[in-house]
């Protein structure tokens, strides 16, 4: 089964205090059929664990490595993203008070038809309004 996969599945696979089975399930997943992201996905999770060496949670190594092995995975890039953002995904972002970059992961979920792997609530309660599949987590 391919999937959506948002930024937060991601870091919390890398750090282990985040890390449960379900999370490990998605990987399992993941690795099998591989992810679809939106064109941000790469930036946005490189920002955030830039973020978290300026805030000491870990060093600049640790940030290389784990981008290292991100790119690994089989995750492609929706070459449509930009075309979506003024129009269905500027409206899911609206209806349900999300800001565009998590609004972006459920409108790539909804026209591909593809299950959502995220943890974050508010984007994990428009997918079950706009009747989005997703992923236990």
């Amino acid at each position: 089964m391919s999937l959506v996969l948002d930024s937060s599945v991601p870091l919390a696979w890398v750090y282990s205090d985040e890390t449960n089975e379900a999370i490990l399930h998605v990987f399992d997943l993941l690795s099998e059929s591989g992810a679809w992201v939106p064109g941000l996905w790469r930036l946005e999770v490189a920002n955030i664990l830039e973020v978290d060496v300026r805030r000491g949670r870990h060093d600049a190594d640790f940030r290389d490595s784990t981008l290292a092995d991100l790119a690994l995975l089989p995750i492609h890039l929706d070459p449509e993203t930009d075309q979506q953002a003024w129009g269905a995904t500027a409206r899911l972002a609206e209806r349900h008070r999300l800001t565009l970059y998590d609004a972006d992961y459920l409108e790539l979920a909804l026209r591909r038809g593809l299950h959502l792997a995220t943890l974050d609530q508010d984007l994990r309660a428009a997918a079950i309004f706009e009747k989005a599949k997703l992923l236990g987590l």
